[in-house]
């Protein structure tokens, strides 16, 4: 496997600061055990008012906490200024943020995010000097009428317009199919696979083949132990998305130690 898995849980809008707490405590506590090497790349990115509280949690390891990055679960592309209820990038950093979930189905659905604003956000991460999870994905209705390809390719051209090939890849995206979100049905591995490198020949034609082997494209969908092993066996699943089964330790574990084992079985 050329490029690192990510196995990232998005908490939503879950979990007061005692339970994202003694959650980060439960993953902490599995990662321990394991370098940094043979680890996925792992982050967690609970609400904001709990960011402060897992960024505080020193690793007993002594690795200074690096093994688990932390994410932003939403951004505003200006750095300040008179908007209500938002965060800045710089705000998320000094949190201790690594990442910034961008274009999420439900801030599209809910908060009527458009694709010029998270281009915006992408660029304004990205300048921060924080990694985007650009978030990608089709409803039902668009994937019956087989618009997904043509759908998701839009929406990766819109988020990457005008970002340097060097930023590109950089950046991590998200395939998560509308209707496998939260719904218990998960895309199956062989078509996740195909519009993931889907998205993929995109980002060639965008940034260049070299920045299309480099960044890592998720899946995300109702991912669980169950189905990890299939997802990441394909050859451009570079990991996932995870929404509830991010939300306890056993299970967001149990996905870690799965995808660890198909990295070595790849080698």
């Amino acid at each position: 496997m050329s490029r690192k898995p990510i196995i990232a849980g998005n908490w939503k809008m879950n979990l007061v600061k005692s339970e994202a707490k003694d959650l980060y405590e439960g993953i902490k506590n599995f990662v321990k055990d394991y370098t940094a090497v043979e680890l996925p790349t792992v982050v967690i990115a609970p609400v904001f008012t709990s960011l402060s509280v897992v960024e505080s949690i020193p690793c007993s390891c002594g690795c200074g906490g690096n093994k688990i990055s932390i994410a932003a679960q939403n951004c505003h592309w200006e750095s300040s200024g008179a908007y209500t209820g938002e965060i800045s990038v710089e705000m998320a950093k000094d949190a201790g943020c690594d990442y910034i979930i961008i274009g999420h189905s439900e801030r599209r659905q809910y908060f009527s995010e458009t694709d010029e604003m998270i281009n915006k956000k992408a660029k304004a991460i990205l300048a921060g000097g924080l990694i985007p999870i650009i978030c990608c994905g089709e409803s039902l209705e668009q994937r019956e009428a087989g618009e997904t390809d043509s759908w998701i390719a839009g929406q990766i051209r819109a988020a990457l317009s005008g970002i340097s090939s060097e930023d590109v890849a950089k950046s991590v995206i998200a395939y998560e199919p509308i209707w496998a979100i939260g719904t218990g049905k998960s895309c199956d591995a062989d078509e996740a696979n195909r519009v993931i490198k889907m998205i993929r020949s995109v980002v060639s034609e965008i940034a260049g083949s070299s920045a299309a082997d480099s960044i890592r494209i998720l899946y995300g969908g109702s991912v669980k132990p169950s189905t990890i092993e299939e997802q990441m066996s394909k050859s451009d699943i570079d990991g996932a998305l995870i929404g509830g089964a991010s939300l306890k330790a056993d299970s967001f574990n149990d996905i870690i130690a799965k995808t660890m084992k198909v990295a070595v079985a790849s080698v």
